[in-house]
């Protein structure tokens, strides 16, 4: 039976070849109980699918991603699109052999200008709700719109010597509320979560053929048919404190082994 999504908590290191290498990990972290931030897989065949299919997501496929969606949020105690309580999540690729950096990934999905106001109201901290949709904007245009990270860093660039600073660290949240309103010039995303989710999903596939993917492929003799997992997890935030950075590390590293 076609089962295109799994979740973590259905898979294991065994399934490497349909979940991917950092999917496979993930399940087997999830599995011994360690503290993985919860999610879900969609599968290397599904992949493969969308590529016969001429880049179309298989039918029947966003349906099982919004049933798991659901379990992610009854495990993860937050919904995705409620500004009262947000879940966010990152899109990231998965290949069957490990290929960091080629292929495209996206963090903070789900968020839009309402969800961050509400997510600056829940967590008491606009600065840190700005930040955060400042670079989902900034990874979703460079990533699914294809503006590449180009115009979005010149802004930045551009902002902090018009404020006479050197790190992003010191925006203050007005700053950063005017960062948002320049990035959506370049590109806005759509306000639906589940319209960004279905996007960012094709788009991760669509990166296994990037160039940057196609060399690293041929340069390490790795097979052009294997595909790749597009893994949905939910966010831990890295631009919350040092405790959940380590929670978020760990994650990450374990899952590329």
């Amino acid at each position: 039976m076609r089962k295109p999504v799994w979740l973590f908590s259905e898979g294991s290191i065994r399934d490497k070849e349909l979940l991917g290498n950092k999917g496979a990990n993930l399940c087997e972290m999830t599995s011994l109980g360690m503290p993985v931030p919860f999610g879900f897989i969609i599968t290397t065949q599904t992949h493969l699918e969308y590529q016969h299919l001429s880049q179309r997501i298989p039918d029947g496929t966003m349906e099982e991603v919004y049933a798991a969606l659901v379990k992610m949020e009854i495990r993860q105690g937050a919904e995705f699109g409620n500004p009262a309580n947000p879940l966010l999540v990152s899109v990231r690729s998965g290949s069957v052999v490990s290929m960091p950096g080629m292929m495209d990934s996206l963090l903070n999905l789900g968020i839009n200008d309402e969800i961050t106001q509400g997510l600056a109201k829940l967590t008491g901290n606009p600065r840190f709700a700005y930040d955060t949709y400042r670079r989902f904007l900034q990874m979703y245009g460079a990533v699914v719109a294809g503006k590449g990270s180009h115009p979005y860093a010149q802004i930045l660039r551009d902002y902090k010597h018009q404020l006479g600073i050197q790190e992003n660290c010191g925006f203050k949240p007005e700053n950063l509320k005017e960062i948002v309103g320049l990035f959506k010039q370049v590109h806005q995303p759509p306000e639906d979560p589940r319209t960004q989710l279905e996007k960012a999903i094709g788009a991760v596939f669509t990166s296994w053929n990037n160039p940057r993917a196609q060399t690293y492929r041929k340069l390490n003799e790795l097979p052009e048919n294997a595909g790749t997992a597009v893994i949905i997890q939910a966010m831990v935030f890295g631009n919350m404190g040092r405790k959940v950075r380590m929670l978020q590390r760990m994650s990450w590293i374990l899952s590329f082994h």
